[in-house]
């Protein structure tokens, strides 16, 4: 696609549409998940597929088909599969209950904060899910609050921003995995700049969680746990981390998280094969919604509508470090629109892989990009689902977090400076290296 072209505003329609479909309802309802995100892109689709009567239906209908069809879509669905099925086998045989109980029984009385905000980083890092990390620790810091003089609101917040730690870096979290799909790099080495960018924003959040509950005790419950059932998302890290293809560290993953629940008796051998299929069915809405997106964009960027974009937003940019704010804020504007930062990616993505292309900018910075400000971005909108969820369980106002809410605010911070110093640096062999790779090792 050439950015000299200035395409077609009005192919973007289908955008439009779905924008007003899925804020609308919104505003309307109080509610911005209550119209079925499948059935507003279904609807958009739609809408694509009768624009541009130069071209005949059957025609639209198979470029929407190739688009949905693309073979980086696919692996991105199968790999979103696997996930699922792993998180549900891991957290149905205790995984989770483990890794929580053993968190806590090595925290620290006085720096209950920090430590809440460490447990979430940890857990949300080996689960994938900002969500389920919310669910599972949101009660524990409501707990906490309950039995100090800690706001609930920060206890959230602390929960939230952990929450959001392991949504941007896990290696089956689906905004990781839509990134790297979408830019083509390596999970291990989008991992490795990523963490460099959010690392400063983790440290300085435990800093200042410290210093406002210093002092702080309360008397936790200490529940038993068993360390063999954390292995599962120990395996998963160091396995990916050494670079295994991602199919096998998903194998492996739920192998050995299904083996652990058989020995023990959380699971028969039926169980681990309907866990396993429920786990695949939790992810049956993003694998579609990834599909049914593609296949919109496809129609879309044939009817002369991302060139547009592309125009609109590249028309000023005159450096690297330009082209890399205009990622920045495709993405943000994505993800305050639709108010998942999942579905943010997805969309942005093959807008930014254009533009770095463009302007030479390495895949594993648009793909950390891309997590890093939609993740800020979602762990401060009151109307996403992570706010949501947490100020739902502590029975308080999502707005009453914000103010609470340092990490998704300094890792918005910290993406600026890396924007504007190019930290972290790469070596320029590396980069040639990911570039070159085929579609199939790129998954690893």
């Amino acid at each position: 696609m050439s950015l000299n072209k200035r395409g077609n505003a009005w192919a973007l329609l289908p955008f439009v549409v779905f924008l007003c479909l899925f804020i609308g309802s919104g505003v309307v309802t109080g509610d911005f998940y209550k119209f079925p995100v499948l059935v507003a892109i279904v609807i958009s689709s739609a809408v694509a597929l009768v624009m541009n009567r130069k071209k005949s239906f059957n025609h639209k209908v198979e470029i929407f088909c190739k688009g949905a069809g693309n073979s980086n879509i696919m692996l991105m669905v199968l790999i979103f599969l696997l996930a699922g099925a792993f998180s549900a086998m891991a957290k149905g045989m205790g995984a989770v209950d483990s890794t929580v109980n053993l968190a806590l029984s090595v925290v620290s009385q006085n720096l209950l904060m920090v430590g809440l905000f460490i447990i979430a980083c940890f857990i949300s890092l080996s689960m994938g899910t900002s969500m389920g990390t919310i669910v599972a620790l949101a009660p524990i810091g409501v707990g906490i609050s309950d039995q100090t003089d800690i706001s609930l609101a920060l206890s959230m917040a602390a929960v939230i921003g952990g929450a959001m730690f392991g949504d941007n870096l896990s290696f089956i979290s689906d905004t990781t995995i839509a990134a790297v799909r979408t830019q083509g790099t390596k999970m291990r080495d989008k991992f490795k700049v990523n963490f460099y960018i959010v690392l400063p924003a983790a440290i300085v959040t435990c800093i200042i969680l410290g210093i406002l509950t210093m002092g702080v005790q309360a008397d936790i419950t200490q529940n038993d746990y068993n360390w063999v059932k954390i292995l599962p998302y120990l395996c998963v890290l160091i396995t990916a981390l050494a670079g295994i293809n991602v199919f096998l560290v998903l194998a492996i993953g739920i192998g050995f998280a299904g083996a652990i629940g058989f020995v023990d008796g959380s699971y028969t051998f039926m169980d681990i094969v309907q866990t396993a299929g429920e786990g695949m069915a939790g992810m049956y809405e993003t694998s579609f919604l990834a599909i049914l997106i593609a296949g919109m964009v496809a129609v879309i960027q044939h009817n002369g509508g991302i060139d547009f974009l592309l125009d609109r937003v590249t028309r000023n940019i005159k450096s690297k470090k330009g082209a890399e704010f205009g990622i920045a804020g495709l993405v943000g504007l994505t993800d305050l629109s639709t108010a998942n930062n999942t579905i943010s990616i997805i969309i942005a993505g093959p807008l930014a892989k254009n533009i770095a292309d463009q302007y030479g900018i390495d895949p594993r910075r648009s793909a950390s990009i891309l997590d890093v400000v939609s993740c800020s971005i979602q762990g401060l909108i009151p109307y996403g689902a992570q706010l949501l969820v947490a100020a739902g369980v502590a029975k308080i106002s999502p707005i009453s977090i914000l103010p609470y809410s340092y990490y998704p605010v300094l890792i918005g911070v910290c993406a600026v400076i890396a924007i504007l110093t190019g930290f972290p640096r790469m070596k320029t062999d590396e980069k040639a290296e990911t570039s070159s790779m085929t579609a199939y090792e790129n998954i690893g």
